[in-house]
């Protein structure tokens, strides 16, 4: 059993809060509480295991409204929790592991409640998924690289465990700005294959138009005139 089953064992019932975005496994999550139902559920998980589930609240749908049955998410599990004077609370969360609802269960709190089945990808063999692995990894070096060099701003880039192919895909799908059809779609996914498949698509369409920009962007800094030769330290 994995760590990430293990966090949630013996949890049947989940609270839900519907937002209109994904959380993938491993992805960090920063959220402001300011509804009184959410202030409520934080009060409630606090005695228990700290973790919520987080559902896509889709485009065509108001806050209101419950993700349906049958939907993935993702659990959340507070790291961080700032209480502020006025009962508003700053969280840190972490993507654990993904959720289907099941159904909706009738409760008193101000909250929904959902009872859901945990799942995580199929097994696969080191062939099927480090190759693909090894691309993506590349992949999001490059786009990464131009990206720090658009922005002008150096930093590091995330922690991608390029040795871990399924957290691999999972990260590498939180640090781009994709559409959230795109994201859910790969949340849904049950083959890390198949996820870095889609990844590599994703970003081989992107990388070249990417540097291109970046490389536009060097040039007009530097009034026309390119440095072709390479820095060796």
């Amino acid at each position: 059993m994995s760590e990430e089953s293990q966090k949630v064992l013996g949890i049947r019932h989940l609270p839900i809060f519907p937002l209109p975005l994904v959380l993938m496994p491993f992805e960090i999550l920063p959220l402001h509480i300011f509804e009184d139902r959410y202030k409520k559920m934080l009060e409630d998980i606090a005695v228990d295991k700290n973790m919520f589930g987080i559902s896509l609240l889709e485009a065509d749908q108001e806050v209101a409204d419950k993700p349906k049955a049958g939907s993935t998410g993702c659990v959340a599990e507070i790291r961080e929790s700032h209480l502020l004077e006025d009962g508003r609370s700053n969280i840190l969360t972490t993507g654990v592991i993904r959720y289907r609802i099941e159904r909706y269960i009738e409760s008193p709190d101000p909250y929904l409640v959902a009872e859901v089945e945990f799942f995580e990808d199929e097994e696969e063999t080191a062939t099927d998924v480090e190759p693909l692995a090894d691309e993506v990894f590349e992949l999001f070096k490059r786009v990464a690289e131009a990206a720090h060099k658009i922005s002008g701003q150096q930093g590091d880039f995330p922690e991608i465990p390029k040795a871990e192919p399924e957290q691999l895909s999972f990260l590498v799908s939180a640090a781009f700005n994709l559409d959230n059809t795109i994201k859910y779609r790969m949340l849904e996914m049950r083959r890390t294959s198949e996820r870095l498949s889609h990844l590599k698509d994703v970003l081989s369409k992107s990388v070249d138009q990417v540097e291109e920009t970046a490389k536009i962007n060097r040039v007009s800094r530097t009034n026309g005139h390119v440095n072709k030769k390479i820095d060796i330290d």
